[in-house]
């Protein structure tokens, strides 16, 4: 997804729930000011969809559930909230969740020219404060690639690179697939 930055007054959170619940695209909340979340692209869609469809079928008789980007994650109650292509939480405040999640285990983005600096930046130094996150996964839309970032000791991050061939593990929830199964379908821009 791509963000707009809007140029409405600053706003408390509690105004920005109230407000959000009357537009019609939503917008993420960074201190105070919104952001809006446009549209992806088509392979941007198909990649999500095509994790979300086993991770689902993987996760829910394990009590854990997966949503795609009409879900936001609370980084904080303060600030800011986003809206991952991806969330899984195992967590039993989440479990029946209405209108955030608090404490993921998961995330994953979809990266695409427009949002790669975000969500490797501003979004990755937010997420990376959540004492829950266990792995921050980056799908890119154009090209078989997959960055995997998965808490080590400490505050120490680990470094996964994936390309064409490899099996991504997702340690955090057990779940081992073949890079392919996410461009399934998918046409990709280097494709003639």
């Amino acid at each position: 997804m791509i963000a707009i930055p809007q140029q409405p007054a600053k706003m408390t959170i509690e105004e920005y729930f109230a407000w959000e619940l009357d537009q019609d695209i939503r917008y993420e909340y960074i201190n105070g000011e919104v952001f809006a979340m446009t549209g992806g692209t088509i392979p941007h869609n198909d990649i999500a969809l095509n994790l979300y469809r086993p991770l689902y079928s993987h996760l829910r008789p394990r009590g854990c559930r997966v949503n795609v980007s009409d879900v936001k994650v609370q980084v904080t109650p303060k600030s800011p909230y986003f809206y991952p292509d991806l969330i899984v939480s195992c967590h039993p405040e989440d479990i029946n969740a209405r209108k955030f999640i608090q404490n993921p285990k998961l995330i994953i983005e979809v990266l695409s020219p427009g949002t790669s600096g975000r969500d490797r930046g501003e979004k990755f130094r937010y997420y990376l404060t959540m004492p829950t996150l266990q792995e921050y996964i980056l799908i890119d839309s154009e090209k078989i690639s997959v960055e995997r970032y998965c808490r080590g000791e400490g505050r120490m991050w680990l470094y996964y690179p994936y390309s064409s061939g490899d099996i991504v593990t997702l340690s955090s929830i057990e779940f081992e697939f073949p890079i392919e199964m996410l461009y399934d379908g998918v046409g990709l821009e280097t494709e003639t």
